[in-house]
């Protein structure tokens, strides 16, 4: 794997991808399990499928959530110490329409912890789809705009860039299932629609270095409740994993999700990390 030109490649388009991360034969037994619980825990009706704090539900990609590819690339962008912030199980389900244009935390302006625009340019968080459909056009492959993590700011009343209108350049997250795609967090994207009659599953993962400050995402902490809970104000949130599934996720997988345990205390999981 050039990690080297999947980092240019990140840096000059603001996405990149790692295919076949998942085992073919594994793939159907994991996408109908996640089907499965998105259709069941959803936090918005369908068929937009959406379950923040997956992992605590829903176990069944932790195997491979370690792979070295994937891994090496993500320390690559952000060296040693990195952790995982967020995992979303989603379902497009058949019907959904095209979405807004949008940054992902911490650069979203809607969010009450975030970073203002014009923010700096500089990743702090890395979003990895991991496909467990074929992503296509016409089931609803996500937008993308390239180049636009550089903007400064996403589409809005700032910049008089309509976020549900079409953008020139926009194109599609297309891709086989079991392949990993990983954007800067800055980057443009949206929604898009399925026309077909099937799912398009995946699971989101995000990535951040150890220096951002992810307790505005965590309820109960004092960040969340200053900056989020106290203003009313809009911002992503990840339940915490139960201790006791923590307890059960592979041992190379520990370290990564540690600061994300729902009780216990927090500390750091000894010795060299291990890639799978």
């Amino acid at each position: 794997m050039d990690y080297d030109a999947l980092r240019s490649e990140l840096a000059e388009k603001g996405f990149c991808s790692i295919p076949d991360v998942i085992p073919g034969d594994a793939i159907g037994p994991i996408r109908e399990s996640i089907a499965r619980d998105v259709r069941s825990h959803t936090d918005v009706p369908m068929p937009t499928g959406h379950v923040p704090g997956f992992l605590g539900l829903n176990q069944s990609l932790a195997p491979y959530l370690t792979d070295e590819r994937v891994m090496r690339f993500v320390e690559s962008v952000f060296g040693p110490h990195f952790r995982i912030s967020m995992h979303t199980g989603t379902v497009n389900g058949s019907g959904i329409p095209r979405g807004a244009f949008h940054a992902d935390w911490p650069y979203n302006q809607k969010s009450a912890a975030r970073i203002s625009a014009p923010y700096p340019d500089v990743i702090t968080h890395l979003v990895t789809f991991w496909m467990l459909t074929d992503f296509t056009e016409e089931n609803g492959a996500t937008i993308l705009v390239p180049g636009s993590h550089r903007h400064g700011d996403h589409p809005g009343p700032r910049n008089g860039i309509d976020p549900m209108k079409p953008y020139p350049g926009e194109c599609r997250m297309l891709g086989k299932a079991g392949t990993v795609v990983a954007f800067d967090s800055r980057l443009w994207h949206a929604v898009a629609p399925n026309v077909t009659n099937e799912d398009r599953v995946a699971v989101i993962i995000r990535f951040a270095p150890w220096w951002l400050n992810l307790d505005p995402l965590r309820p109960g902490t004092i960040d969340r409740q200053n900056i989020v809970d106290a203003t009313n104000g809009q911002n992503a949130e990840v339940p915490g994993i139960p201790l006791e599934v923590f307890e059960r996720l592979p041992p190379q997988l520990k370290p990564l999700l540690h600061y994300s345990v729902e009780t216990g205390p927090r500390q750091a999981t000894r010795g060299p990390r291990e890639y799978v």
